[in-house]
């Protein structure tokens, strides 16, 4: 069909154009429009605006404080919506502790307030007007019990109030705050001075890289025939490698959501932007030394800036990332691994890992952390179609 996509990356951006996809490692001298125009503009002069479809993950993400009455409810609900709505963490405060809270010094874009069911007591008081006196945060939004309300509403400025997340049978109910989250994301994004000279080249909307991805999960089987559920999509990129699985793998699920997928960010385990944290990740794993004894490489490379340490680090960013959902870490999700039936991999991983780069950490994963023999069906997305496909999905092109 006639028409061209265009990525923005942290690290990379990339064009799919008539079946062929081409890379770029960006120019961090010069802005974003500057260097996709150097790059690309014959390519670009070939195509109406209206045919030109871009999405972007180069801002980085917000980031969030979330504020909650209990752990298991209203902290992890809003937790799921906030990352499956391409929002970053920072913290969680547990509302019964606030008093023993250290504020953060970062700049917040927007804290959530949520907990308690409809109709009971109230739940938050003085204590959470002093705290927040004590941080900078953009937007401020509630999604608590009803009670709550009057008295937040007075006293916070700029409120936001959508309804509480907490519904009947302490179910999930996700639309309204994740429609507002995916907003001030993409808000965000075309804030950013770069992003908005793009819209010069194309006249569709601009949307989360992330968001995009997510859309493209249930028609997945119509790209790869062996991809089966329960899978999980691992995107490594510069900045930080995301993770799509489906919702069947979770343990001890208590949150019941409309959507069969999930999605999960690791801010700090990208190759290029974040790569000091991730080395720091890998050298504080206790199975990280004779991982990298298999792979037939000592802990030098980590401190090398080589393409041999590149391809170290994106295994590492593998193994670090199947680690942090497994039983062996008490992480935020805990995905049942023995259940898997496929990996995908995309981004910028898809264009330097072999093959065998790739099996070979998988198997070390499954037998050194889960015993297990057998691994998932590995499938590797050379050419970003589920990133093809999600756009497809949007635009419906």
């Amino acid at each position: 069909m006639n028409r061209l996509q265009i990525d923005i990356g942290s690290t990379y951006f990339k064009t799919s154009a008539n079946g062929k996809t081409n890379q770029y490692f960006r120019d961090f001298n010069i802005d974003i429009y500057d260097d996709v125009l150097n790059k690309c503009a014959s390519l670009i002069e070939k195509y109406n605006r209206d045919d030109i479809f871009i999405c972007s993950s180069a801002n980085g993400g917000l980031s969030t404080l979330i504020i909650g009455i209990s752990s298991i409810f209203s902290i992890k609900y809003a937790t799921n919506i906030a990352f499956n709505s391409g929002i970053n963490i920072i913290d969680t405060i547990l509302y019964s502790k606030i008093d023993e809270a250290t504020p953060t010094k970062d700049s917040i874009d927007v804290v959530i307030i949520a907990g308690g069911i409809d109709n009971v007591k109230p739940k938050f008081d003085n204590r959470l007007l002093e705290y927040l006196k004590k941080i900078n945060y953009q937007n401020i939004v509630y999604v608590g019990n009803n009670i709550d309300r009057p008295f937040l509403e007075k006293n916070i400025e700029n409120l936001v109030v959508l309804p509480n997340i907490l519904a009947d049978k302490l179910q999930v109910r996700e639309e309204e705050l994740k429609e507002y989250l995916t907003n001030l994301y993409q808000t965000d994004i075309e804030g950013k001075e770069d992003i908005k000279k793009l819209y010069s080249i194309t006249s569709n909307q601009i949307y989360s890289t992330p968001y995009i991805v997510n859309n493209s999960l249930p028609k997945l089987r119509t790209l790869y025939n062996d991809v089966t559920d329960p899978f999980l999509v691992i995107d490594i990129g510069g900045a930080t490698t995301d993770i799509h699985y489906s919702t069947d793998l979770i343990e001890n699920k208590n949150i019941l959501t409309s959507s069969g997928y999930d999605r999960l960010v690791f801010k700090k385990l990208g190759v290029y932007k974040s790569r000091e944290s991730l080395v720091f990740g890998a050298k504080n794993n206790e199975f990280v030394y004779e991982l990298l004894d298999y792979l037939g490489v000592n802990e030098n490379i980590l401190e090398e800036y080589s393409d041999k340490a590149t391809i170290t680090l994106m295994q590492l960013a593998i193994f670090l990332v199947l680690y942090q959902v497994s039983k062996n870490y008490n992480g935020y999700v805990t995905l049942k691994l023995d259940i898997l039936n496929s990996i995908v991999l995309t981004g910028g991983i898809s264009k330097v890992l072999s093959d065998e780069d790739i099996d070979r950490i998988v198997r070390f994963f499954y037998k050194k952390i889960l015993h297990f023999d057998t691994i998932p069906n590995i499938i590797t997305d050379r050419n970003y179609e589920i990133w093809t496909l999600g756009i497809k999905e949007i635009h419906h092109v």
